[in-house]
C-alpha cells in the first residue's frame, strides 16, 4: 500500500511539472499565434513597414514573458 501512495506522489509531481512547463510557454504561444493571426486576416501585407522589425518585438516579448514566467515558477519551487 505504501509504494502506491509513492508512486501516486512521483506521477502526482511530473504532472505539476508538466503543467508548470505547460504554463510557462502560454505567453510564447500567444505571441506566435498573434502573429499567425495577423497574417492569416491580412492585416499585415508584405508591404506593412517595419514588418519584420515588429515580428522580432512581438517574439521577443512572448519569450521575455515566457522566462519571466518560468523563472517565477522555478524560484516557487525552491520554497
Amino acid at each position: 500500500m505504501v509504494v502506491f501512495f509513492g508512486m501516486l506522489n512521483s506521477l502526482k509531481t511530473k504532472i505539476r511539472k508538466t503543467l508548470k512547463v505547460a504554463v510557462a510557454f502560454i505567453p510564447w504561444l500567444i505571441s506566435i499565434y498573434l502573429l499567425y493571426w495577423f497574417e492569416y486576416s491580412e492585416i499585415w501585407t508584405s508591404e506593412t513597414a517595419h514588418r519584420g522589425k515588429m515580428s522580432v518585438a512581438i517574439l521577443a516579448t512572448g519569450m521575455g514573458l515566457s522566462f519571466l514566467v518560468q523563472s517565477r515558477l522555478a524560484r516557487q519551487q525552491k520554497k
